[in-house]
Order: structure tokens, then C-alpha cells, then sequence
């Protein structure tokens, strides 16, 4: 699940810190159930720009946010709200962060696009399109 931007590069991330320290957790137990998508996870994890507390990203994905992006490969555009695995319903449009493409959006900015890989081995890109904070309850288009 090698997340990769065009060079190589991976795009800059940015958490919360209290997202960083819950999220932090969840790969640590997530490491023997799901090991490549926790491994994935601790490595974004630690390459995150981590804001000091009580500060909270503009336009970036954070736990509970509704994001709206676009899969490069077919020009199909989602919303979904990421959320923790308890709270997820792929139904709802309510999308695990111990998912490959979770994993891909967390900490993302609007106008960032990124590669990631799926359960099946394909390859995918998607770019974020907007970012709102969200009310998990709502029901949200997949």
C-alpha cells in the first residue's frame, strides 16, 4: 500500500495532535489483525506535520471529516466521511481509516492528489476536493 505522489514524493500531511495520538493507538492495535494497513498507517503517522494542541487544519482531512474527492483514474467523483473502524458503514459513506484509501486521504489538503493501492493490488490516485467537518449521522453518498 506504497502511498506516492508524481516523483515520488508524498504530499505534506497535517493532524491534529489529539488525531495523531488516538490514530497512533489504533495502528499499535491494529498491527496483528491488519498489519499492512496498520504498517501504512504508523508510516503516515510519522511523517505528519503535527499541530500544537487546541490548533485544527484548515481544508484538511481529519478524523469525522466529509471529503470530497476525485479518482484520477476514472474522473468519478465521492464524499465520504472518515471516521474510526467502529464507526464505519461503508453504506453511510462512512469510510474506515484502516482502509487503504482512509489510510490515503487522512491528514490530506484540498488540492492534494495522492497515489495509493488497493486490497486488489490496483493502483489509484485520487485528488481532495473539498473538505468539510461533518456529522457522522448524515447520510453521505459513496
Amino acid at each position: 500500500m506504497t502511498k506516492r505522489t508524481t516523483g515520488g514524493a508524498k504530499p505534506l500531511i497535517i493532524l491534529t495532535i489529539a488525531d495523531h495520538e488516538k490514530l497512533s493507538v489504533l495502528a499499535n492495535a491494529a498491527a496483528n489483525t491488519l498489519p499492512a494497513v496498520a504498517a501504512e498507517l504508523a508510516d503516515e503517522l510519522d511523517r505528519a506535520h503535527v499541530l500544537t494542541k487546541g490548533r485544527h487544519p484548515i481544508d484538511t482531512v481529519c478524523m469525522g471529516s466529509e471529503v470530497e474527492f476525485r479518482d484520477e483514474m476514472t474522473d468519478r467523483v465521492q464524499t465520504v466521511t472518515l471516521v474510526y473502524p467502529n464507526e464505519a458503514d461503508i453504506s453511510q459513506g462512512r469510510i474506515s481509516v484502516l482502509t487503504p484509501i482512509g489510510t490515503a486521504l487522512v491528514g490530506l489538503s484540498v488540492g492534494k492528489s495522492i497515489d495509493w493501492i488497493t486490497r486488489a493490488g490496483e493502483l489509484k490516485r485520487l485528488t481532495v476536493l473539498q473538505v468539510r467537518e461533518s456529522t457522522v449521522t448524515e447520510s453521505q453518498s459513496a
